[in-house]
This record gives structure tokens, sequence and C-alpha cells, in this order.
């Protein structure tokens, strides 16, 4: 699913940037001690670098590896099931990688490929992505990762199916359009599966329609709902990634048609702006750039050392459980534009 990280002084921070406290704080090597070193290379396979959530996450690897003197290169799978098995295999051929971090794009489908990298020597960190059948933890669904940093997508579905029964509250019958990111992908999977076991309490939500944005900038997204618009002019609510959310409300304020309850998952920097001017309903907060440190340090970690982080899942750290309204967004900071 699943994101420029800043912080504004006079804000109140949310609690998962806990999580991303000072790095030499916590003992970590200093930057001039890192900048001597040679540089120990790590292997990133983003789903997708257009991804915006993901580039949020890549800043803040950045950081970090650049402390410990680490050089992070990029591999590009642009959302292509299958394409991360090749990149594996050339990692692994190249024997110049001590580690690997994937935002995956296959699930399960991909461990074999990760258990051959990690019977090589290689570390592996999970990012952002379900790697394994499991959608309700972040715990590692497989012998051998170093560290997994994500947010459940069943349990992010979940969330999502809350704020969308307080969208519907006191309607008898309530119409909702739901945009999926990719749909089939696992991570979508999981997402609308605690969506719709969640709004299942309310047999008077109704999903009218349905759209895709592509994770990508809003302009599929605004052309979905112009199709949807056309087809279905009559609903209440409409559900989506930030991403997509975006391109909604574009499509609306083309068609003067602005007034439904708009619901993002992401925590952006145009969610939260579009709920504190009573455009948006509410959001899911999320925290890509703290997702971004922690793997790198787990990474980091574990090259150094041999430690075996774990699963982190940043979500169970957040203030009121990520749900962001107009009754608490001034206590939201986002990490990423949207």
């Amino acid at each position: 699913m699943s994101a420029p990280i800043s912080s504004r002084r006079g804000t109140k921070v949310v609690a998962v940037a806990a999580l991303g406290l000072s790095l030499l704080a916590t003992g970590l090597v200093s930057n001039s001690s890192a900048s001597a070193a040679t540089q120990t290379q790590i292997a990133y396979l983003s789903a997708s670098s257009a991804n915006t959530w993901l580039q949020a996450s890549r800043v803040q690897m950045d950081k970090v590896a650049k402390v410990y003197g680490m050089k992070i290169t990029e591999f590009d799978a642009q959302f292509k099931p299958g394409e991360q098995a090749k990149q594996i295999q050339d990692i692994i051929a190249s024997g110049k990688y001590k580690g690997i971090i994937i935002a995956s794009v296959d699930g399960a489908g991909i461990i074999p490929s990760l258990q051959a990298a990690i019977a090589k020597g290689i570390k592996v960190g999970i990012l952002n992505q379900v790697v394994g059948t499991a959608l309700d933890t972040a715990k590692p669904q497989f012998a051998g990762p170093s560290v997994v940093v994500m947010v459940p997508p069943k349990v992010s579905g979940e969330r999502i199916g809350k704020l969308t029964l307080a969208a519907c509250k006191g309607k008898t019958t309530c119409k909702v359009v739901y945009f999926y990111g990719i749909k089939g992908i696992p991570l979508d999977n999981a997402i609308k599966q605690g969506f719709d076991a969640t709004i299942a309490s309310n047999p008077g939500i109704k999903i009218v329609a349905e759209g895709e944005g592509k994770y990508g900038g809003p302009d599929v997204a605004q052309k979905g709902m112009q199709d949807i618009l056309a087809s279905t002019p009559s609903f209440d609510v409409v559900v989506g990634a930030d991403q997509s959310i975006q391109g909604v409300v574009l499509a609306l304020t083309d068609a003067n048609k602005l007034g439904a309850k708009l619901i993002g998952f992401g925590g952006s920097k145009a969610a939260i702006n579009g709920i504190k001017s009573g455009v948006w309903f509410a959001d899911l907060f999320g925290a890509p750039g703290t997702e971004g440190k922690l793997v790198m340090r787990g990474m980091a970690d574990a090259i150094r050392s041999g430690k075996v982080t774990g699963g982190i899942d940043p979500g169970s750290k957040m203030r009121d459980n990520g749900l962001v309204t107009a009754a608490n967004v001034a206590r939201f900071t986002p990490e990423w534009n949207g």
C-alpha cells in the first residue's frame, strides 16, 4: 500500500515518531566515522520507484545508510509480478551486496528467492508489504529475515472500515465508492478483506462502484472517478489511498459534486490538509519515513552485529490507532506529500 519527511515546530508529534529517535542518541556510529568507512552495498527492491509513499521511505533510508557508511542501490519492479525474483538472482550473482531490503510485489511468492539470498549470507529486510500468507501480523513469516517493518494490511483495512462506519452513521442506506490501489495484489487483497469484514456490521453500507488508483499520482483515479460519475452518480462515501482521493477531489470538483465524505489512507500532507479544510472526512495515518528509518537501522544492525530485530508494527504506537478526523487532525504531522 504502503510515505519527504519533516516535522513542524509547535505541532504535537504523532507517537509513532518516537520510533525514529535520533540515531546518534541510540549509540550509532558518528557521521564522520561512517564517511571514512568503506561503503557497504545494500540492494533496495522497490515495488515501484514511482510510488510516492516508497519514495518517502527511501529518503529516510538514505539518511540512516549515510550514518552507517552504507550505500543503497534501488531496483524498480514497477509493480510487475515476477520481476523481483529476477532482480534477486542478479543481486546474488553480483556478489557485491551485503543486504536486501524489499517492498514486495509478489507476497509469499518471493520467499524462495529471498531464502536463496539468505543462504548466500545476504541479510534480508522486509518493508511495508506482506511476505507470507498471514495478513494481520508484522512478524516474519519464514526463517531468515533480520527485520520486518510494516503495518499489517488487514488491520489497516479494518481501521478504514471503522472510519467508513463513522461516515455512514445514521444513514439507513450508505452508498460507498471503493478505490483499490492495484486490484489483485496481496496488499490490496488484505486491505479489502479487513475493510469488508468491518463494514459488514452495518448492512446498510453498500459498495456501489469500484475504481483503481494504481498508487501513482492522482491522474488515474481522477479518470476512474469521472467514469464512475457517468455510471453511478449517487454515492455518499468514497474510500481509497491518499493518491486516489486526491484524484477523486479533482474529478468531483470539475463535476461540481463535492459533498461526499472522502476517506483516505496514508496520512499524507494532502490528507491532513484536506481534513483541516473540511474537504476530506477522515484518513488512516501512515508513517513511511519512520518505516524507512526502522528497516534501515534493522538492516545495519544485522550486518554489523548479526542482530535479528524481528517484526515491527509502527501502527501499534500511533495516537488514536491512526484514525484521523477533524477532531484530532491537529495532532498529526504528515511524513510525505501524497
